[in-house]
Formats: structure tokens, C-alpha cells, sequence
């Protein structure tokens, strides 16, 4: 089976040559081509060589764009700072609404109007012309509450949920028709999948989750579905308290942090939900050796059952010992669901 084959199959339910793999990389691809992560972030073709070389050198079955959270705010016009060797940063105290009025006449950009998104949409082109008929092309975009701290400022916004329900209504319910404009266009250019990054919703408990982010999450991941795409939900961060809500979304993928448990995950989610992880990326991945991460990764599969992907709890950190990531992909490569 080709990569492309294997995960498309093990999403529809039919049988597979080996357990699909899917581990998410960054700074660690970008180390790859050697090249700065500015230039990964803001140059698509940059990112696609790094991609591409990690997946080939490593036996990835699938590529993606996820570079940053910042991709959707900088085109709305929230001021972010780049660096040299670190993921693009929004700039807290200069939130692009910090002053909550300015939601009324906020327009939604184009995507293909020459920003970050339309950089994002050019690195799926290119991936669907080098690698389209072998691997799975995986698309980003940001949660209603990611973005949503993204454009309010993630401490303002936390007292928003108090202060002014009404306004985070309105808030997310821009940010559902921004993310959906936005993966249209990655679905129309080549992705086959879209993962979703929520990383807020960790922060908050379950009470908020239930009445203010999931509705959102769920018109997200059905308006996907409606445009032909499956969804990939990572949520990162200590989720123990929203995993039954998690599971309910619908996503074809559940990208689960190693903060909880994938036994839990099981359990709560139910017997047809995609378990994908979740080693502890660092105190395993980064800082084990090969034998721990095949334990641990070993565990992980026996504790999720099937269906499964294999993965990390979160992104491989940048100095990842390549011995440790081998040993993560050759579980992959040597077993079946």
C-alpha cells in the first residue's frame, strides 16, 4: 500500500499493511533542510522541502502545513513577532481586539489575498504536485478558541467568558466562518485532511468547554466534513477534563497529548474513535533512548487498542534524537492495528 493508501483505508475502516504514521513536525523538519524557521514559516517552499525530507528520511505517511498558530491573525491584522529559530509569536498587549468593538467592523481576509494563509495554500499545491499520489496532505488552520485568543488576547478573552458572553458568541462565530473560508481553499488546492489546533480549550474547564467552545468546534468539524475534508483534532495540553466532549465532534482523528491518558481517551471516547499518540514527546522522545520509546509507544497502542496512529503526544522537538524518532516509526512500520 502506498502511505496515501494506508491512511486513507484506515480512516474508512478497512484493513491496512501496518499502522498508519503521522507524527507532527516542525522545528524539527525545518532543521532538515537546515534552513531558519523563519524561512519555514514564512517561505511554503521552505516548509514543503522540510516536510518532504522528514517524511522520506523517516517513513512518515503523510506531510502537513502546520507551522505557527499566527497565520490567520496576521492576515486579519494582529500585530506578531517573528524570530530567527522560534515559531511566530502574537503580541499579547497589542491584541487586535483589545478593544471588543472593533469585532463589528473586523472583515475576514482573503485567503488567497498574497498573506500567510495564501503561503499555507501554496505549500499544499506543491505538496499535491511532489508527493500527491503517495502521501497524505494534511492542512491547518486554528480552533474557535485558539484564534480567538489569537485575535482578543488569550488572558482578555478568559475573562470574557464572565464578563461579556455575548461578545464570545460573536467572536467564535467570526472565527467558524474565517477557519472555513480559509480550509476551503487548502481543500481545493490539495489537502485531503485538516487538522484543527484548539490549544486553549485545555485552559478552560469543562463547564466553558461545554457551553462556549464545543458548539463551535462542532460547526467547524461539520462544515469540514460538508467540504470534503477529514478533520484532525489536536487540543494540546492537559485535556482529561473535555475528553467525552472531544469525542463527540466527530473528527476522523483525535491527536491526543501525552498529559492524557489514552486508556482515558479510549474509554470515554468509545470503540470507533482514531486515537493518535501520545508519548511524552520530551521526557520520552527528546530525552530516552530507543528502547524507552518503543515501550512507551508500545504502551500507548496496547492501552488505545484499535483503531490507532502513531504519533507523538505533541510536536517532535527540534534536537530529537533521530535514533528515537527511527525507533517511534519502526513500531509503525512492523505492526498491524
Amino acid at each position: 500500500m502506498t502511505s496515501r493508501e494506508r491512511v486513507l483505508a484506515h480512516l474508512e475502516g478497512r484493513p491496512v499493511d501496518r499502522l498508519p504514521l503521522m507524527p507532527i513536525t516542525m522545528m524539527f523538519a525545518a532543521v532538515q533542510t537546515g534552513a531558519r524557521y523563519r524561512d519555514y514559516c514564512t517561505d511554503y517552499r521552505v516548509l514543503v522541502e522540510g516536510q518532504i525530507r522528514t517524511a522520506e528520511a523517516f517513513g512518515f505517511d503523510y506531510v502537513n502545513t502546520m507551522s505557527d498558530p499566527a497565520r490567520e491573525a496576521a492576515d486579519c491584522g494582529a500585530p506578531v513577532e517573528y524570530f530567527e529559530s522560534q515559531p511566530v509569536a502574537l503580541i499579547e498587549d497589542q491584541a487586535l481586539l483589545a478593544d471588543k468593538t472593533k469585532l463589528a467592523s473586523l472583515k475576514i481576509p482573503d485567503p488567497l489575498g498574497g498573506g500567510r494563509m495564501h503561503n499555507g495554500i501554496k505549500a499544499l499545491a506543491l505538496f499535491k504536485e511532489r508527493v500527491g499520489k503517495d502521501k497524505i496532505i494534511e492542512g491547518w488552520i486554528e480552533g474557535p478558541i485558539a484564534e480567538g485568543a489569537d485575535l482578543r488576547g488569550i488572558n482578555t478573552l478568559m475573562m470574557d467568558f464572565f464578563d461579556d458572553p455575548p461578545f464570545v458568541h460573536d467572536l467564535f462565530a467570526f472565527v467558524i466562518e474565517l477557519e472555513l473560508r480559509f480550509a476551503r481553499e487548502q481543500l481545493k488546492a490539495g489537502a485531503d485532511v485538516i487538522g484543527v489546533g484548539d490549544a486553549a480549550a485545555s485552559l478552560v474547564g469543562p463547564d466553558i468547554y461545554h457551553e462556549f467552545v464545543w458548539p463551535y468546534e462542532k460547526k467547524l468539524v461539520d462544515g469540514i466534513h460538508a467540504l470534503g475534508g477529514k478533520v484532525r483534532l489536536h487540543i494540546c495540553g492537559h485535556t482529561r477534563r473535555i475528553l467525552e466532549g472531544m469525542g463527540k465532534l466527530g473528527c476522523d482523528i483525535v491527536d491526543l497529548d501525552s498529559m492524557a491518558p489514552i486508556s482515558e481517551a479510549r474509554q470515554k471516547m468509545g470503540p470507533h474513535t482514531i486515537l493518535l499518540g501520545n508519548l511524552n514527546p520530551v521526557s520520552v522522545l527528546r530525552n530516552g533512548n530507543p528502547a524507552d520509546v518503543t515501550a512507551a509507544i508500545t504502551e500507548c497502542h496496547q492501552q488505545a487498542g484499535t483503531p490507532f496512529i502513531v504519533g507523538a503526544g505533541c510536536e517532535v522537538p527540534r534536537d530529537t534524537p533521530p535514533e528515537n524518532l527511527r525507533a517511534l516509526c519502526a513500531y509503525a512500520h512492523t505492526h498491524q492495528p
